[in-house]
């Protein structure tokens, strides 16, 4: 097998998966495909991993960035939901240390909402047995005076209190590319900028004809109209497999093959200097029964997220003008005194949830629930669930995958095992973006697949979200990019401008 990591061995990479048979294709390079093929591997499976676009480039980039149980699914009556989310947050602070820190959320009540202080207090005490009583922190309940000193800019009027509770804040695109990380450690070949073209029976299973996109810097980008920007050239290899796993979130009721229905709704978030809300715990903001939230980050603060019914273009989910405004509304009568307008907004991200489909309720009232099917004999669908739920999802995942291809295999230990080595765990990993570096950008495209531009400035640091100052960044890291993968002027000109676009 080719030392994996590397982008180098990219032509090496594509060979294995072209020369032999897997036991598993994962289709879909976000976080529950990268949690199946590292469940996988570890119980001794081949498995190949494939991703049309960029590792994390869809859903898996573009999430709250919390690890949380869902204290509004508590009050939706999701018991199950919540106690599995608040299990799977408490094992992958255990796992993934460095990708789980322990974040103080406060929720003001005030008089006349279905959030009264009284009923909050009882359901933080609920959330926390829910966790087993190990939560990340115990929760608390605030008076009126100690709530707004610790939030002097919070509306006043009506005001009861709040209570305090403890989730988790991590970085989605970072643990999606530890978990693959991981994966490749356990012998599994993961490959991105390849889109499979269709999937069809073979004679001991699947074959798959996966189309390599990265040919000549071609990469398979959107572009401001919303159109595929394709190139007309790209080398078909197959891929022959005994299961399939369709892990392809939005785009995951497209393959021919597929049983899923689902219904996408959209979030956006937004990204402010944190000095222009300066909250020292994340905060609860309610709109008629809707929860956002003020999360800090570093040096910034995330404000978010919407959630509304999408039918648009997957490849093209925007941040829309009437999206910020109601934003900024809601926190501006959760801070009155705040003032935030657009010009306030150094970035934002709009992404998608493939939640199950549902026509009843609005978006936010739909199950986040996960649902995995086997369709057809080998082929499995994945569907739904959340972030925090994704270890959890793979493990039930696989031991469909196990018992149908009838292997020997030893149980799952995802939940034991840490998910990088110690001396891993902590370089280019950070929740906060870390300061930028050449020998930083060289470990991405080395060892973190790193194969445009964006890849590194929007997945693999967040630099573009963080940075006042990511567009002069940007042309650096081109720079330093182009001399690890040996671009010339042509290509480093291409990656700045496909950068711009996205």
């Amino acid at each position: 097998m080719p030392e994996l990591n590397s982008e180098k061995t990219r032509a090496g990479r594509i060979g294995w998966l072209e020369d032999g048979s897997v036991d598993v294709l994962v289709i879909g390079g976000g976080i529950v495909g990268a949690g199946i093929a590292r469940d996988a591997a570890m119980r001794g499976l081949r498995v190949g991993l494939v991703e049309q676009y960029d590792f994390a480039s869809g859903t898996s980039s573009r999430t709250s960035r919390l690890l949380h149980g869902g204290l509004r699914y508590l009050a939706q009556g999701r018991l199950k939901l919540v106690y599995q989310a608040s299990h799977e947050k408490r094992i992958l602070h255990r796992i993934a240390s460095h990708l789980a820190d322990p974040l103080p959320f406060l929720f003001p009540t005030y008089r006349g909402t279905e959030w009264p202080l009284w009923k909050m207090r009882i359901g933080v005490k609920l959330y926390d047995l829910l966790c087993g009583g190990q939560n990340l922190g115990p929760s608390s309940g605030l008076g009126r005076d100690a709530t707004l000193g610790l939030l002097p800019g919070l509306a006043e009027k009506s005001l009861t209190g709040a209570v305090r509770y403890f989730d988790g804040l991590t970085n989605d695109a970072r643990l999606t590319l530890d978990t693959l990380r991981s994966a490749v450690d356990h012998g599994a070949v993961a490959v991105n900028y390849c889109r499979v073209e269709e999937v069809v029976p073979g004679a001991s299973g699947w074959i798959g004809h996966v189309r390599d996109l990265s040919l000549s810097g071609t990469g398979f980008q959107p572009v401001p109209d919303g159109l595929e920007s394709r190139p007309t050239s790209g080398r078909v290899f197959q891929v022959r497999s005994r299961s399939v796993v369709n892990a392809t979130g939005p785009w995951g009721s497209r393959l021919p093959q597929s049983r899923l229905q689902l219904r996408l709704t959209k979030g956006v978030h937004l990204v402010l200097d944190r000095g222009r809300l300066p909250v020292p715990d994340a905060v609860v903001m309610t709109d008629e029964g809707r929860i956002l939230f003020a999360i800090p980050w570093g040096e910034r603060v995330i404000l978010g997220t919407t959630d509304t019914d999408y039918d648009g273009p997957i490849e093209a989910v925007r941040t829309e003008p009437a999206d910020v405004a109601y934003i900024l509304d809601i926190a501006n009568r959760c801070f009155p005194k705040a003032g935030l307008t657009p010009a306030d907004v150094l970035s934002s991200w709009a992404g998608l949830r493939p939640l199950l489909a549902d026509k009843r309720g609005g978006p936010s009232d739909i199950s986040r629930a996960h649902s995995i099917a086997m369709g057809e004999p080998g082929w499995l669908d994945v569907a739904g669930g959340k972030l925090t739920t994704y270890r959890l999802i793979a493990e039930e995942a696989v031991d469909r995958l196990v018992a149908f291809l009838d292997v020997k295999a030893p149980r799952c230990a995802t939940a034991q095992e840490p998910l990088l080595p110690s001396p891993d765990a902590t370089r280019g990993s950070a929740i906060v973006p870390p300061e930028p570096s050449a020998e930083l950008v060289e470990h991405y495209c080395t060892r973190e697949w790193a194969v445009h531009l964006a890849d590194v400035m929007i997945r693999r640091t967040s630099w573009h979200y963080y940075r006042k100052d990511r567009l002069e960044l940007a042309d650096r890291v081109a720079g330093w990019m182009a001399g690890v993968l040996g671009w010339d002027p042509a290509r480093l000109a291409a990656e700045q401008a496909r950068y711009r676009e996205e």
